[in-house]
């Protein structure tokens, strides 16, 4: 089975780089560890797979299905993005997902010292997910094709989906254009809570072009915590204290400390297990597969339960 991704990265002597560079379309081999630039395919033929592979299903004889598309976060090697990639398509497979899960690479270092850095490298690769992922998406969508396509981003990726979207509507090309995603999914988000609030600038064109947004947050989240060495002078982050109040009534509020806490065994023991455990969890995979499937109202997910702070939280 390929795995198929889209990598902003530069390319140096025969291998990617730790830069933004030119898009490259990747049917990967399952059998591969990371990517590499010999995985690269002709990008038309790289959007006929995707949506070949998407297409689970026919309505009045047209085709339906998903794309997922995962956005992976700060100090992530090509190694460990495909790997969560493989994670979150085996574990929404698992609660029969019948679509294809996508990943987009961005030049994230894997040093930790590197957070600034991937921040600007961050904000400069959201521009080509808006350009060449999700506008090219629905520039490909036919009268006859109903593909959904959703995102789900990790730690900084969230960031990146951000300024994606807030970005493309400052530019007349693209925001003439009628584009829109159906799921968003912020999975430990490591971005200002308060960015997302009713009325804040910075998040209005990312609801704007939502069906919804799920913030997955967990308080017990040590990497994002702003005691962090590496986070002096940041604001309290998304994914470790939720969305503020008030926030558009498209966005969902899912706490998932106690989930963790009653698992926690089964994450390992290292400091980055509370912000990663996510890919790990069935329980996780199961809401993530509904919230795709936008059937059921937030409130009537078997996964999840009313929390004493006032909203959702994932059973334990």
């Amino acid at each position: 089975m390929e795995d198929y991704v889209f990598s902003v990265r530069n390319i140096s002597r025969g291998a990617f780089g730790r830069s933004v560079g030119g898009s490259s379309f990747l049917a990967v081999p399952g059998a591969a560890r990371l990517p590499t630039p010999d995985h690269r395919i002709a990008k038309r033929d790289w959007f006929a797979r995707v949506q070949e592979a998407a297409a689970s299903d026919q309505i009045d004889g047209k085709p339906v299905g998903d794309v997922v598309v995962y956005i992976h976060g700060y100090n992530t090697g090509q190694d460990t993005m495909l790997e969560r990639q493989r994670l979150l398509r085996n574990g929404l497979v698992a609660q029969g997902f019948r679509g294809v899960v996508v990943g987009f690479d961005w030049p994230s270092a894997d040093r930790a010292l590197n957070y600034l850095d991937d921040r600007k490298d961050a904000k400069i690769s959201a521009l080509r997910l808006v350009d060449e992922g999700i506008t090219a998406f629905a520039a490909r969508q036919r009268q006859d094709c109903r593909i959904n396509v959703h995102l789900l981003a990790h730690s900084m990726g969230c960031y990146v989906v951000r300024e994606a979207f807030d970005d493309a509507d400052d530019r007349p090309a693209v925001a003439a254009q009628s584009w829109t995603v159906s799921q968003v999914m912020l999975v430990g988000a490591d971005i200002s809570a308060s960015s997302l609030a009713a009325g804040n600038p910075k998040s209005s064109s990312l609801y704007r072009h939502c069906v919804r947004l799920t913030n997955y947050f967990n308080p017990h989240d040590g990497i994002l915590s702003i005691s962090n060495v590496k986070r002096v002078g940041v604001s309290p982050r998304a994914g470790r204290i939720g969305l503020p109040a008030p926030h558009p009534e498209k966005a969902v509020n899912v706490y998932c400390g106690t989930r963790f806490l009653t698992h926690r065994g089964s994450f390992g023991t290292g400091p980055s297990a509370p912000h990663n455990w996510y890919f790990q969890d069935a329980e996780f995979m199961r809401d993530v597969f509904l919230t795709v499937q936008g059937a059921l109202d937030r409130h009537a997910f078997p996964t999840r339960a009313p929390s004493d702070q006032g909203n959702l939280a994932l059973l334990p």
